[in-house]
């Protein structure tokens, strides 16, 4: 429980996420993190990993006086620029694999004259319509 009047330390976003780098690369223990950053509260990397965790890089972020809608808004970007990222890779995958379709049904085709086509279309269309 929180006394009257008691001040609370703030960390800043620099600091969480130099903690978290410190336990995820390095493979830090959260007491050797608290000791080296100065952080008070043991149940404090706990917390900061769980956000980060769940919502990367901008769970750490202080949202302290932020509207819900601002916040939902940014991550609904973030979520549309990732998918959109996504949507162009997948793009030029289809167009690679259209190419090389194309590329391979051309080689398969026998190589003849657009006219020697027509010539050889029409005089099967004449055999069929002309009675015997």
């Amino acid at each position: 429980m929180a006394i009257k009047g008691q001040k609370y330390k703030t960390y800043s976003e620099e600091i969480k996420k130099e903690a978290v780098r410190l336990h995820v690369i390095e493979e830090w223990t959260y007491r050797k993190i608290n000791e080296h950053l100065g952080i008070n509260d043991p149940q404090r990397m706990k917390k900061w990993m769980r956000k980060f965790r769940e919502q990367g890089e901008f769970g750490l972020v202080d949202q302290r006086g932020r509207r819900e809608a601002y916040i939902d808004q940014d991550r609904y970007v973030q979520k549309l620029k990732r998918e959109n990222e996504m949507l162009k890779k997948c793009l030029e995958i289809w167009m690679q694999e259209v190419k090389n379709r194309s590329i391979k049904s051309l080689k398969l085709l026998p190589l003849a004259t657009p006219s020697a086509a027509f010539a050889n279309s029409s005089r099967s269309h004449v055999a069929a319509t002309t009675p015997i």
